[in-house]
């Protein structure tokens, strides 16, 4: 099999951990690489996906029979886009459960659509616990601990082990708090520079998040590298 494109669930069971700046990041990324992008909010509050991307993102609801089935078969959909879908703690378990009676993952391999989740990592048990049981509830995606160094350094990577083919730790490196706030305040886009100018960000500063920036995007081009070869060995093998 070769994957033509992606789907990327960017996941916690914990509230304000980074996801949605995460999936900010893979929006912009896939941009970036000049590639097709649908991007999918399932979140609520500020500060939402939406809100910072409103060109790319759409709301997208599990509560109900009629959003999953939306959301599900916009997914898989064969349309050439990747896929990223910003999962809000309040529709994880939701989201997952759907996924799983489905089987989500699978159908998304026979299409040729690699499915990844990017975990958020954290101490807490029901964080561990809520990783552990992705493996089994979808056990066709690769499954990606993600270190949101913003949130402090991390002593418990041990508890997150890497699990399938291509799975390695992602990081997204500390931001200065100073520069943080720039980022912060919907709409923004990192590769967009008629916002940056509109939210009057000094020269200084938009070098030093261009340089933030390209760190993140290493980080992401290293995990499709591995999630391609893994494929390209488990081909061979069969």
């Amino acid at each position: 099999m070769s994957f033509r494109h992606s789907i990327t669930i960017v996941a916690s069971p914990r509230p304000r951990v980074g996801k949605t700046l995460v999936a900010r990041l893979l929006t912009e990324f896939h941009r970036h690489e000049g590639r097709p992008v649908a991007a999918f909010d399932v979140n609520s509050g500020e500060g939402t996906l939406v809100q910072f991307l409103p060109e790319y993102a759409k709301v997208s609801e599990v509560g109900d029979i009629k959003g999953q089935m939306a959301l599900f078969d916009r997914l898989i959909a064969d349309d050439g886009a990747s896929k990223i879908v910003d999962l809000g703690y309040q529709a994880f378990e939701s989201f997952v459960a759907v996924a799983s009676r489905i089987g989500f993952d699978s159908e998304a391999r026979k299409r040729g659509i690699a499915p990844a989740i990017l975990f958020v990592i954290a101490p807490d048990r029901a964080s561990v616990e809520a990783y552990r049981g992705l493996r089994s509830r979808l056990p066709q995606a690769v499954m990606v601990p993600l270190l949101n160094e913003m949130l402090g350094p991390s002593q418990h990577r041990d508890k997150y082990p890497m699990l399938g083919s291509g799975a390695a730790l992602v990081r997204v490196p500390a931001l200065a708090q100073g520069l943080r706030r720039y980022i912060d305040k919907p709409p923004f886009s990192f590769s967009n520079t008629r916002l940056a100018n509109a939210h009057d960000i000094p020269l200084d500063v938009q070098i030093e998040l261009q340089r933030w920036l390209r760190k993140i995007y290493l980080e992401f081009r290293e995990l499709e590298l591995r999630i391609l070869l893994a494929d390209l060995q488990s081909s061979i093998r069969f």
